[in-house]
């Protein structure tokens, strides 16, 4: 069994760790596989976790034909599709080495030591 104090760790959470750590090794890198990876997961994804109205969390991922919880996370579109609509992004303007950090919800904010203190209101 899969269990660690009775959690069931076969469950696939639509969390964006994984994607998360694919974009940054991207844009690090530029390594094709990332995005191949990427590209992989959203098709996963797609395939088993979409529901009527949206994605929930697939209940077990050793059982392939196990239908997803009516129930999608708001971290899903926040985190999880930003990342990898972000790692196809060629176009991207955030600087994640010098001028930009991403904070705990995948939002990119300016480093403070770059900001204009006439542009910063308190």
């Amino acid at each position: 069994t899969n269990n660690i104090n009775g959690v069931n760790n076969n469950m696939y959470l639509l969390r964006p760790e994984t994607v998360e750590s694919f974009f940054v090794l991207y844009h690090l890198t530029k390594d094709d596989i990332y995005r191949e990876w990427g590209w992989e997961i959203f098709q996963a994804i797609d395939a088993n976790c979409r529901t009527e109205a949206g994605y929930g969390s697939y209940p077990n991922v050793e059982k392939p034909h196990a239908v997803p919880e009516d129930k999608m996370e708001s971290f899903f579109l926040a985190e999880t599709l930003k990342y990898l609509y972000l790692l196809f992004d060629d176009e991207m303007r955030v600087d994640i080495l010098n001028k930009h950090v991403f904070n705990t919800e995948a939002h990119p904010l300016k480093m403070f030591h770059l900001l204009n203190k006439d542009d910063v209101t308190v």
